[in-house]
């Protein structure tokens, strides 16, 4: 008997199982439809990067503002605000009107307002315009990633949505990380020929032009390639969205497991929002000379994009453990190792425990959204799938602010705290043996 064919025939062969799922890693990056929402949503998210570390650079690192939890959790609440304000109505346009002119013209939007954003960087405001016109940048952004959701089903069938959504997420985190890299390395290289805050607004400038290209890749989809169906095409009105919403949340409480996977990814968001919080502080306070904000924000670049190479070995992995054990178990098993990721923090208040709590939480947190995100688009049809990703996204923006809160109030300027990663042990660890114990959490179908 041939030993080669016995591999083939061999079902539950590991090797066999990891060749096969990285190939179809492989063959949905080649997929001719699915590669063209991917160059939209990556190009634009490379340039979320770059933009959002000219914001925090400007807001955070100058040497000019002392940051604090506090000031650094109001950030985390403004950037988040226009998507819960906006999420009512997200659901009901994106139900209704054309998802790729939605893309479109949300790019071009997107791309304008930050030629003003420049300006006001550029001459070092910091106020309420600036607060405003970030408010419009961000919720334009919501429309833009919900869109990029909703359609993706609609690109490739049922039985590959967990790599799709793994290579489409993962690989938009991890372009956020590389493009806030890109952000710093441009900032240090042009530094020296002009003042802070002038630099920030050269770098907000280029990701107006990341965004103009991301705009002109959307002429690439079809007019309804990415949805809505022909049967969705109804009047919208802002009154209609809050009672989508409404049906968003009726419509879940007949699929409790997804239910109970969305508060799960909402507490582990929180969670990594209050790490995130603490390493800012730590990097910016007490690892670095708080009078030397520019080696802070080196500091804090690194622990994110060791976060950023976690998520990427997320997304590898989930496809595969969803495969061996079911999206159920799997969510339980990576909640239950993210309870553990935060301890070597508390353990260890050092770079090298910081960095190994970045990796660890964001690793296990990819393997959560990914996988609960294909759990969710499997239950949903198209039809509310726009409704409930609306409240999807409302559930974890809530949760990330209220985790950046907290943390707010737990830590000391310094960012030294035991407090913190423990609490969000223990959060994680309440969520894994009481929300997603297996009497409540199994497939229904």
């Amino acid at each position: 008997m041939n030993p080669r064919c016995d591999f083939i025939k061999e079902k539950n062969n590991p090797l066999l199982r990891v060749t096969l799922f990285l190939m179809s890693f492989v063959g949905l990056l080649r997929h001719p439809r699915l590669s063209r929402l991917l160059a939209v949503r990556w190009s634009g998210q490379a340039t979320d990067g770059i933009f959002q570390s000219a914001l925090a650079s400007f807001v955070l690192f100058s040497p000019e503002r002392q940051a604090n939890a506090l000031s650094a959790a109001v950030g985390f609440a403004v950037v988040l605000l226009p998507y819960s304000l906006v999420g009512p109505i997200v659901g009901t346009v994106l139900d209704r009107v054309s998802r790729q002119r939605a893309l479109f013209f949300c790019n071009l939007a997107r791309s304008a307002n930050l030629f003003f954003v420049a300006l006001l960087v550029y001459t070092g405001t910091t106020g309420v315009e600036l607060t405003i016109v970030v408010l419009v940048a961000f919720g334009i952004n919501r429309f833009i990633l919900a869109a990029l959701s909703a359609g993706l089903p609609l690109l490739v069938d049922t039985k590959s949505l967990i790599t799709a959504n793994a290579i489409a997420v993962t690989g938009g985190s991890v372009l956020v990380v590389i493009g806030g890299g890109v952000g710093v390395g441009v900032r240090a290289l042009i530094d020296g020929a002009a003042i802070a805050d002038h630099a920030d607004a050269v770098l907000i400038m280029l990701s107006s032009a990341g965004y103009f290209i991301a705009a002109l890749l959307t002429s690439r989809l079809k007019k309804y390639e990415v949805g809505p169906l022909a049967h969705e095409k109804e009047s919208a009105s802002l009154m209609q969205g809050f009672r989508d919403m409404q049906e968003g949340f009726r419509y879940l409480q007949g699929h409790l497991d997804a239910s109970r996977g969305i508060i799960a990814t909402a507490v582990q968001r929180g969670g990594l929002t209050a790490l995130t919080l603490t390493a800012l502080l730590l990097e910016r306070n007490t690892f670095n000379d708080p009078s030397k904000p520019e080696a802070g924000l080196q500091g804090f670049g690194i622990a994110l994009s060791i976060a950023g190479f976690g998520v990427f070995l997320g997304a590898f992995l989930a496809p595969y453990g969803v495969a061996r054990f079911g999206r159920h178990r799997w969510i339980k098993f990576a909640m239950l190792a993210s309870a553990c990721s935060p301890l070597v923090l508390a353990v260890s208040q050092t770079e090298i425990g910081l960095c190994v709590t970045a990796f660890l939480t964001a690793f296990f947190g990819q393997n959560i959204k990914v996988t609960n995100d294909a759990l969710v688009q499997s239950k949903i049809d198209d039809y509310h799938r726009g409704r409930v990703f609306a409240v999807y996204d409302v559930v974890v923006n809530g949760a990330i602010v209220s985790g950046g809160l907290i943390a707010a109030l737990l830590l000391p300027p310094s960012g030294l705290s035991r407090i913190v990663p423990l609490t969000v042990s223990v959060a994680y660890l309440l969520v894994a043996f009481i929300l997603l114990r297996p009497v409540k959490f199994y497939a229904t179908y």
